[in-house]
């Protein structure tokens, strides 16, 4: 399959270099050409089949045509060796649990899927030096550097926005050593994005670096997250309850929403969406006004979702040709702050003993003031509470168990290099 930039001024490229380069030339994002209707016999049988099997059905319509069968399916047996639970919260309303794999946090599903995916191209490709760049507000920064952690001819820089990210999230990409290298950077999340950004475009370190990205702008890291859409799909119809389904996804840089757009677009009987923001509403603005005007981020206790400028947006918009009126029939929003969300954690908590992370308390939020009583939703928990734990134990009044798998992070040692937000700066550190 090829896959085509959302600026469509540059030729399209197959899945291996869409991978490999991660950015298109002319600044774009890569989407695939065509997005493969499922058949409705999958559909029907979906309630019997495991998390991995609907993966390897998934993953087969997009990489089945550019990677061998018995490895992309090594590749997603690999990948999904946790589960991520459907659970019931209040009516009709439940939690897509997507913090069970190592890092506790959803973005396990694309880091790990990418790590192997692109480990296979770079060893098809012969090559032995690629620097995979990543920009984190919190835990793709842990998600992509677990994953990758000692794959050979690999090297992972971590750019992170210095005192913006929790303590433990910090400990998950700043104590591993080896092949990643965790950069602190004076500055938010949207500036360290725009330092990765601004490296795929610069012709000197393209010419004597192998560089890729492994944000949501690459399509191995966005596209897997598809998976788990069906597989929260799949739960609710084995219990006779997946009809009129809605997803209410936390929204920061939007690569999570994407992939369930495009698992709607495969056949996945979704009804709607709901983005849920945090202060950083640029989103829920764009759908109130059809103006879309990114700026800087504020920081919020839902750190993850600090991005005033989301790149997948572009993606969003490319689905729906560009047309506002199109997005809205499909997505609608709510945007909350600090004090809302620590409110709904606490009563949450206090109503239904369950307890919520500042990213899933704006999906739950989201349903309680936008579901209608015959549909079904699901809101995505993001990440384990533990990783917010001064945050949440402050809310609740209450100690927050930690995990034995956090446990082990936060003996490390940290080791990150201090940057300002200067490109030069940054670009001299990669090459050197």
């Amino acid at each position: 399959m090829k896959y085509y930039s959302t600026n469509r001024k540059t030729p399209e490229v197959s899945l291996q270099e869409a991978v490999v380069k991660g950015l298109a030339p002319d600044k774009g994002l890569f989407m695939p050409e065509v997005i493969k209707l499922l058949p409705q016999s999958f559909f029907d049988d979906i309630g019997n089949m495991s998390f991995q099997e609907i993966a390897y059905n998934v993953a087969d319509a997009f990489f089945g045509e550019d990677v061998e069968a018995d490895v992309l399916k090594q590749i997603v047996y690999d990948t999904l060796n946790f589960d991520a639970p459907v659970v019931h919260v209040n009516d009709n309303i439940y939690s897509l649990e997507l913090f069970h794999g190592p890092t506790l946090a959803f973005k396990d599903v694309g880091g790990r899927f990418m790590a192997r995916l692109l480990g296979y191209f770079i060893k098809k490709q012969g090559q032995k030096d690629v620097k995979v760049l990543v920009a984190t507000s919190g835990d793709t920064g842990s998600a992509v550097a677990n994953g990758f952690l000692g794959v050979e001819g690999i090297h992972v820089y971590v750019l992170y926005p210095k005192g913006k990210v929790s303590q433990i999230q910090e400990c998950q990409f700043t104590t591993l050593g080896q092949n990643i290298t965790a950069i602190e950077v004076d500055g938010t999340f949207d500036d360290c994005q725009t330092l990765v950004k601004t490296a795929f475009l610069d012709d000197e370190l393209n010419k004597k670096l192998n560089l890729t990205s492994a944000n949501s702008i690459n399509v191995a890291r966005f596209l897997p997250q598809s998976f788990y859409y069906f597989y929260a799909y799949a739960q609710l119809a084995k219990q006779g309850k997946a009809k009129n389904v809605v997803f209410s996804v936390p929204s920061g840089n939007f690569g999570n929403i994407t992939a369930g757009l495009i698992a709607k677009r495969m056949g996945l009987p979704i009804k709607r969406f709901i983005a849920a923001n945090n202060s950083n509403d640029i989103f829920y603005e764009y759908l109130q006004t059809a103006k879309y005007s990114p700026r800087p981020s504020v920081q919020t206790i839902a750190n993850a979702m600090d991005v005033g400028d989301p790149s997948n947006f572009a993606r969003v918009i490319d689905l729906y040709d560009h047309s506002h009126a199109e997005v809205k029939k499909d997505i609608s929003g709510g945007w909350y702050n600090d004090d809302t969300i620590k409110e709904v954690v606490r009563d949450t908590y206090k109503e239904t003993g369950y307890l919520l992370d500042p990213h899933g308390a704006c999906g739950y939020q989201a349903l309680i003031e936008n579901l209608n009583i015959d549909e079904t939703g699901i809101f995505l928990e993001t990440a384990h509470p533990a990783k917010f734990l001064e945050t949440v134990e402050s809310i609740i009044k209450q100690d927050v168990a930690i995990p034995d798998k956090l446990r082990a992070f936060m003996k490390g040692e940290k080791k990150s290099i201090s940057l300002d937000n200067n490109f030069e700066k940054f670009k001299e550190l990669l090459l050197n």
